[in-house]
C-alpha cells in the first residue's frame, strides 16, 4: 500500500508554482525570486522575499537546502562535524545546533534563516530574529512526508524541479517498493531503545526509527506497554520477550551509549535469555540512517530496517 503523498507545507504564489514546473535554470537564467508565504512548524507566518543569503541552524536542513540546489552563507557546526557537509568556502559557522550565536547569525547578513522547531535554543530566537527584521521559518522532519514537503518548498524556491524529482520523488518510489515487498508479512515484535552515555529510553513513533518501524508493520512494544516510555524495566522486557531489540544512539559516541547498555542490561544474566539476544536480533542501528535525518537516504533507512525485520525478503528489497 502506498503511504506517501507529496504535500506542500506552504501556500506559494501562483507565479512561483509555475516556476517550480519550469526547466532547471542555468547560471544565466535564474528566475527572479517571488515572495513565498507559509505557516511554519511552530505556527508562525513566514514571508520570504529573497533566498540569496541563507543560514541554516541545523545540519540536516542545511543539507536539504543544498539538495534543492541552494547555497549557504552560514550554518551550525553539526553540518560540518556530524553530517560532513561541504557547504563551500567562506560559509560562516554560527554556533552549535543547540546554542546558535545570534550575533554571528546577524553578521552573516541573511535574507532567510532556517531553524529547527524541536530545539529549545532555536525556538527562543524567534522574537530576536523578528526584531532584527530577518525572515525565518521553523521546520521539523521526523517523517519522510515532512522531509518531502520541505524539499518541495525549497525546490520551488530554487526553481529546481529536477532535484525535487531526484532527491524526493525517486526516494518515495524506493520506500513504496519496500512497503510493497513487506505487505502482508507476519508482524514481528520489537523494542526500540535510544541509548546514550548516562541512560536509555524506549521510543515510539515520535522519532524517525519508530516511524519506520510502524510503517514496516512491526509491533513496537511501547504501543502495548506504555510504561516502558517512562521506565525501561528489564523485568517488563523479559515478560514481553520481543523478537527484536533495536538500538539507536545519541551523544558523543556509539561506544559510550553501548557501554551504558552493557553495564545496565547486558550484565544481567536474564538478558541473555531474551529471544532477541539468543537469535542475534539485538541490533545497533547506524546513526546516519536512524539518528540523523536521512534526507535523500530515507529509502535506504526503510530498506535497511526491512532486511532486519524480514530477512527472508532481503533479496527482494532494494
Amino acid at each position: 500500500m502506498k503511504h506517501w503523498k507529496p504535500v506542500l507545507c506552504a501556500v506559494l504564489s501562483a507565479a512561483l508554482l509555475t516556476a517550480c514546473g519550469a526547466p532547471a535554470p542555468t547560471e544565466t537564467d535564474v528566475p527572479a525570486p517571488q515572495t513565498v508565504t507559509f505557516t511554519d512548524a511552530l505556527g508562525y507566518e513566514a514571508a520570504i522575499e529573497s533566498w540569496e543569503r541563507v543560514v541554516s541552524l541545523y545540519g540536516s536542513f542545511a543539507e536539504t537546502w543544498m539538495l534543492a540546489g541552494g547555497a549557504l552563507v552560514g550554518t551550525t557546526s553539526d553540518a560540518l562535524e556530524e553530517r560532513q557537509l561541504d557547504p563551500g568556502e567562506g560559509v560562516a559557522v554560527v554556533g552549535t545546533v543547540k546554542s546558535p550565536n545570534l550575533e554571528e547569525i546577524i553578521a552573516a547578513d541573511p535574507d532567510f534563516v532556517i531553524l529547527a522547531a524541536d530545539i529549545a535554543g532555536q525556538a527562543a530566537l524567534h522574537q530576536a530574529l523578528a526584531d532584527a527584521s530577518i525572515p525565518h521559518a521553523y521546520f521539523r522532519t521526523d517523517t519522510f512526508d515532512e522531509y518531502l514537503s520541505m524539499l518541495e518548498l525549497f525546490c520551488s524556491m530554487t526553481g529546481r524541479q529536477d532535484l525535487y524529482e531526484k532527491n524526493g520523488l525517486a526516494v518515495q518510489e524506493q520506500i513504496d517498493a519496500v512497503l510493497d515487498a513487506v505487505a502482508g508479512q507476519s508482524q514481528p515484535t520489537a523494542l526500540l531503545i535510544r541509548a546514550y552515555s548516562s541512560g536509555a529510553k524506549a521510543k515510539g513513533d515520535d522519532n524517525l526509527a519508530g516511524v519506520i518501524l510502524r510503517d514496516l508493520g512491526a509491533d513496537n512494544l511501547v504501543t502495548r506497554h506504555e510504561s516502558l516510555l517512562e521506565d525501561l524495566s528489564l523485568e517488563e522486557i523479559i515478560a514481553a520477550d520481543p523478537d527484536f531489540i533495536l538500538v539507536t544512539t545519541m551523544g558523543a559516541s556509539d561506544e559510550a551509549a553501548m557501554a551504558f547498555m552493557a553495564d545496565t542490561f547486558e550484565s544481567n544474566p536474564a538478558w541473555t535469555g531474551l529471544s532477541a539476544v539468543r537469535n542475534g536480533r539485538y541490533v545497533l542501528l547506524p546513526r546516519d540512517l536512524f539518528h540523523y535525518k536521512p534526507n535523500a537516504r530515507w529509502g535506504e533507512s526503510y530498506a535497511y530496517l526491512a532486511k532486519i525485520l524480514y530477512p527472508d525478503l532481503a533479496a527482494k528489497l532494494p
